[in-house]
């Protein structure tokens, strides 16, 4: 099966700095704020805040950080957030899919916009772009976790649809509606996964040279930079040797 790519997740690149690591946290805790403002305060019991802290502890958040986000929703001060997506084009007509969280769609729309603008790509309408990606739950494991085969017999058992395995790990993947259930199958027979989260999954992906990339990697930094982006993805990938020379 096809190998998983390094930029599918553009959260999980390398060099992130102390300012950059602390606005992942903010966008994380929102995330866990309304998902428990939405559901269940108690992550057993509502599966998006459950699938929210995972994602918090994936990448080490602070306790605290976790349990002030939960507290804050059961108190009066959490924002009223609108969840959108946004969809468009970078140059060469990469297709780009943002999501975001706002109490203040005005300005969210009129920065993502010129976001495009600035780096040479175009917003288009809902669903311009989403078509060439599926809606998956991707289930992620360390290479540690067990050779491929293993990896396969296990997403199997418990209703996976599709592995992918690398030198770097193993990504399991299932239906939007299975995540929780597929994810606590697995837990039982691989152990406690990485991550656990629902993903706009490229159907395809075109690779770029260095000039193409540094100009799509400056738009995903520029919409990563804003307050109200949750994720960014992408149907571009790009050799090592034009990753060794981004970095």
């Amino acid at each position: 099966m096809a190998g998983h790519s390094k930029w599918a997740n553009i959260q999980h690149r390398k060099g992130r700095q102390d300012a950059a690591r602390s606005k992942l946290f903010s966008k994380l805790a929102k995330e866990i704020t309304v998902a428990a403002k939405m559901g269940d305060p108690d992550p057993d019991k509502n599966p998006r805040l459950r699938l929210a802290v995972k994602a918090a502890k994936a990448v080490s958040c602070p306790k605290d950080v976790i349990e002030r986000a939960i507290k804050k929703s059961l108190g009066g001060d959490a924002a009223d957030y609108t969840e959108i997506r946004y969809e468009g084009y970078g140059v060469n007509g990469i297709a780009i899919i943002v999501e975001a969280m706002t109490d203040n769609l005005n300005r969210t729309a009129s920065n993502v916009r010129s976001y495009f603008t600035k780096c040479g790509g175009n917003l288009g309408q809902t669903g311009s772009v989403s078509h060439s990606f599926d809606r998956v739950g991707e289930i992620s494991y360390p290479v540690a976790a067990g050779d491929a085969d293993t990896v396969m017999m296990a997403a199997l058992d418990a209703g996976a649809d599709d592995v992918e395995s690398d030198e770097e790990g193993h990504w399991i993947y299932c239906q939007v509606e299975d995540l929780s259930d597929v994810s606590d199958k697995l837990e039982a027979i691989l152990g406690e996964s990485t991550e656990s989260k629902l993903i706009w999954k490229p159907q395809s992906r075109t690779e770029v040279d260095l000039e193409t990339a540094q100009k799509l990697m400056r738009l995903v930094d520029m919409l990563e930079e804003d307050d109200d982006v949750q994720t960014v993805t992408h149907n571009f990938d790009m050799s090592e040797e034009v990753a060794a020379q981004l970095a």
